[in-house]
């Protein structure tokens, strides 16, 4: 092993790639020219982290990467020390001009709403499952065993509604899906016939306003007050309602305990179903996790659904339904039909996952850093935005709005931020009919403070020129 002086490395706080991106490509590069020979021992994490003035975790997770990538080895008592090249130098090489070499997709942006900050994924550890699972079980991971999904994922579900949800179910009653969306694409199909009517808040999920219009569905708008969604007017028959009673989406709030039996009581009364979509329940910062519509509804009229994407990573498209007993057959005659959309490759990954516990260990994780960025976003906004609008912290979920004040537009600024690196999106868009909605959404999941920092400024300079 030798030791070589340290070829200095520099930060730019400007540049849209992360810290620890801009730390791996300075280590790659050095390492593939020679400035780092093979058998150089990095730095200490603690001595480059004060080098460069960045956290110790952020190199970390920069040594990580690098060791996954071959650059880098981890050695018991010696730290890292820099792989020799071989096949990875080959791959360095300058691409030809004519073919530039493909970049990787850029992250998303401050302030996209919705989605997980996928540099925390336990890419390690999910490795090693996969691994595992290759050598011990190999073709559990390319067949499910059943149209309703993987056996032992249901059971896993099972065991995570239970004890996370306080549901009281059974793994027959539990669909795998293709993420919350196909889950309730999969509810309208199974549950409604042309001409029906479905309910849905107003503001609500997009895309099942879309997908309700393409069935040749009528829509009957339900409008949010402070209690949550109202009940459907007694003229305006629907076979369906999408509620998200734990966490209303995109405003947060959670629906009272007087409307949730109230509507109980209207599908028991009309025949009609209430499907629960409770897509970042587990995402709750303070006090007690406000109980599932599911399982308190002892008449068995709600339809549950739940999402892996948002709170573990949106590249597995997995999502769940948790079905009465009665409706399982009519579910099992839509999936035959239509056929399935999940993948069963990760089902099984996913359920040993959990079964070992570090599902729950990096749930835990990310929810203490959520927090603290949670906590920034609300400060920011309540010391520099108070005379610009109003944001309500629900103390949950993934995003924050901001209510605007008369004079300002949500898609006016919307739009002019985006000129300015910065994806916010109007709340006016979430809403059907003449609901009045106007508001900024703002995620703050995938973000650090030092990249909210920034666009914060930038957003609070737009509103103070208009």
């Amino acid at each position: 092993m030798t030791q070589t002086s340290w070829p200095a490395i520099s930060i730019d706080r400007n540049d849209p790639l992360p810290v620890f991106e801009q730390i791996c490509a300075a280590i790659r590069s050095r390492a593939v020219n020679g400035q780092l020979p093979a058998g150089s021992k990095m730095p200490p994490t603690r001595a480059l982290a004060a080098e460069l003035g960045v956290s110790r975790s952020t190199v970390i997770t920069a040594y990580d990467q690098l060791v996954a990538e071959g650059y880098l080895s981890a050695r018991q008592g010696s730290g890292h020390v820099v792989c020799a090249m071989g096949e990875v130098e080959m791959t360095a090489r300058p691409p030809i001009r004519s073919a530039p070499a493909p970049q990787a997709p850029p992250g998303p942006r401050p302030f996209a709403a919705g989605t997980p900050d996928m540099r925390l994924f336990p890419y390690r550890q999910w490795a090693k499952t996969v691994a595992r699972l290759c050598r011990t079980n190999p073709q559990a991971m390319f067949s499910t065993g059943d149209s309703f999904g993987n056996p032992a994922l249901r059971e896993a579900i099972v065991a995570h509604l239970r004890d996370w949800r306080g549901i009281d179910t059974a793994p027959h009653q539990v669909i795998i899906t293709a993420g919350a969306t196909d889950a309730l694409e999969l509810c309208m199909r199974t549950l409604t016939g042309p001409g029906d009517a479905v309910a849905l808040e107003t503001p609500g999920y997009p895309p099942l306003h879309a997908f309700s219009a393409a069935q040749g569905l009528q829509t009957v708008l339900l409008p949010i007050d402070d209690e949550g969604a109202t009940l459907p007017a007694r003229d305006r028959a629907a076979k369906l309602a999408i509620l998200t009673p734990s966490h209303q989406y995109p405003l947060g709030g959670a629906m009272s305990p007087s409307r949730r039996r109230a509507f109980v009581n209207w599908a028991q009364t009309t025949g009609g179903w209430i499907v629960e979509d409770d897509y970042d329940s587990e995402f709750r910062y303070a006090g007690r996790p406000i109980p599932a519509m599911a399982g308190g509804d002892r008449l068995g009229r709600t339809i549950y659904v739940g999402s892996f994407s948002k709170i573990f990573s949106n590249a597995l498209r997995l999502g769940y339904l948790v079905v009465p007993v009665p409706l399982a057959g009519r579910f099992r005659a839509t999936l035959n039909r239509f056929g399935l959309r999940a993948g069963s490759m990760p089902q099984q990954v996913l359920a040993e996952f959990m079964a070992s516990g570090e599902f729950y260990r990096h749930l835990r994780r990310v929810r203490r850093i959520y927090t603290e960025r949670r906590r920034y976003l609300f400060d920011r906004l309540a010391r520099d935005f108070e005379s610009f609008g109003r944001a309500v912290d629900h103390h949950a979920g993934m995003q924050a709005v901001l209510h605007l004040r008369d004079g300002y537009q949500d898609t006016e600024i919307s739009a002019l931020a985006e000129g300015q690196g910065i994806t916010i999106e109007p709340l006016s868009r979430y809403a059907a009919g003449s609901s009045g909605a106007n508001g900024l959404v703002l995620g703050f999941c995938a973000f650090s403070e030092t990249e909210m920092q920034p666009a914060l400024d930038r957003l609070l300079g737009l509103l103070v020129k208009m």
